[in-house]
């Protein structure tokens, strides 16, 4: 079967990635705030320096937690039939984006910050979108303390969709704690601890702090998120230039080297845990300092991640979806709406950023439509096709001869349907670029699904019983 994929490195390429990685572990290695991990490491072989808080890991620590990772796995739905099953067979799934910081308001036009009644809203608009596969939680709720949002947010999707859920691992003090609450909230609504494992209804992104940082909470929280079955996702954001070296070489090196040791800590915790390698690297925007998501070198990079990911056999999310302007709808250049949409083409199994704003800093509700609507277009670019001698159709080539047309033979009339993918000429006002005018119609979109669309609710007792584990987190914050 084919498939469209953008690639960028070639063989020798991809050999001098790997290979400048392990020579960044082997002799820099990483720095990790943990005394427990860092002891973790050095009883697995890493070469360890606990006052400088620096773990150097060999090159056969790599191999072996290379060897015992699943190639794939499920992140189960409350829904079976919307299961995640990785890695894709076309093309790659796609989540809302993530922990946004505000909302923008359709009237105003303004910024306002988010509840936990936004989020649910949100939620629910991902829940209706077939293009929307999974669901990362969009904002970040202002009106529950700052220790317990990532359980809160975790807890409010679980209610709102039958979706897969993107969560977020803790960090400073409250990693384990964090991570508790979550992996407790996970079994409630899988059905114990030994469902989660079968079919985890959840992931969790542990970033890792570039250059070559692990912060204490979340590695932590990392461990224990292993040890339950839920799949880690270990997000680099290396920005060349800022964090990373100013070259796209640097770049791919950098995030590969930070997959890597995260990859042998979730292997070191867990053998055989499932983990998701992932990167959003950019050459840092030098006009701002910001990330560059619509950077021109933004899919080379993205590609090269993915195509590394490959190479070990990884399921990865090395891709993002959305269109990213300062505003809702789509008002970017056509050369910035490319690079946005070429990103996804790099085989990448995950993307997120659906309903995002500048670069993720904010978000709408009209934007989840908007993008989603545009995805669900841009996807059939990824089509599985045929390349076979049945579908060559040698024989239909016989039978017409040279010279004559095949419009009228049956060949044609069976196959078209299955060949050629006709546009929604309803929605294309959606992909113009430079414009915010598919705007009111995405907001009467969201007003129908907010009024219309239903999302079957857990049973009563488990909602009571969640309910009280995240107010009670809520209440007592770990000391």
């Amino acid at each position: 079967m084919a498939v469209a994929r953008f690639k960028f490195l070639d063989k020798a390429e991809e050999d001098t990635i790997h290979r400048l990685s392990i020579e960044v572990l082997e002799t820099m290695g990483v720095r990790i705030h943990s005394r427990t991990v860092l002891e973790m490491l050095r009883k697995a072989g890493a070469d360890v320096d606990f006052k400088e808080e620096i773990a150097k890991i060999p090159e056969s620590l790599v191999a072996a937690a290379l060897k015992k990772t699943p190639k794939g796995f499920t992140i189960g739905a409350r829904d079976k039939k919307l299961d995640v099953e990785l890695p894709a067979d076309s093309w790659p799934f796609v989540s809302l984006g993530g922990v946004t910081t505000w909302i923008e308001d359709y009237e105003t036009k303004k910024h306002k910050e988010a509840t936990t009644e936004d989020l649910a809203e949100l939620t629910r608009i991902g829940d209706a979108m077939p293009a929307v596969d999974l669901i990362w939680p969009l904002v970040t709720a202002r009106d529950v303390p700052s220790h317990a949002c990532f359980a809160n947010e975790l807890w409010t999707c679980m209610k709102n969709t039958t979706k897969p859920i993107h969560g977020s691992a803790g960090s400073g003090t409250i990693g384990i704690e964090d991570a508790k609450v979550q992996i407790r909230i996970g079994e409630l609504v899988a059905g114990g601890a030994g469902e989660v494992k079968k079919r985890p209804p959840f992931t969790v992104l542990s970033c890792v702090i570039a250059p070559l940082t692990f912060e204490k909470g979340a590695v932590e929280a990392q461990c224990e998120y292993a040890r339950a079955g839920i799949p880690v996702i270990s997000m680099s954001m290396s920005l060349g230039g800022s964090t990373c070296p100013m070259s796209v070489a640097g770049t791919i090196v950098n995030a590969n080297s930070e997959n890597l040791a995260s990859l042998v800590i979730t292997q070191t915790a867990c053998p055989g845990a499932p983990h998701i390698y992932s990167s959003e690297s950019t050459l840092v925007d030098v006009r701002t300092g910001f990330i560059g998501y619509l950077g021109v070198e933004t899919p080379m990079i993205f590609a090269a991640c993915g195509q590394m990911a490959a190479r070990y056999g990884l399921p990865k999310m090395t891709g993002t979806m959305g269109m990213d302007g300062k505003t809702t709808g789509n008002p970017t250049t056509l050369y910035e709406t490319f690079s946005s949409l070429f990103v996804t083409m790099n085989g990448t199994d995950l993307c997120s950023g659906i309903g995002g704003l500048d670069a993720d800093a904010g978000c709408s509700a009209e934007q989840i439509v908007i993008d989603a609507e545009i995805w669900g277009e841009f996807r059939s670019f990824m089509r599985v096709f045929e390349i076979s001698e049945e579908a060559a159709a040698l024989e239909v080539m016989r039978q017409v001869g040279q010279g004559n047309t095949f419009l009228t033979h049956p060949h044609t009339v069976k196959s078209f349907r299955n060949q050629v993918h006709f546009r929604d000429k309803t929605k294309e006002a959606y992909a113009a670029t430079m414009s915010t005018k598919m705007r009111e119609d995405a907001h009467r979109a969201v007003e129908r699904i907010l009024r219309e669309h239903e999302v079957p609710s857990l049973d009563r007792d488990v909602v009571k019983e969640g309910d009280r584990i995240v107010k009670e987190y809520a209440k007592n914050p770990p000391s």
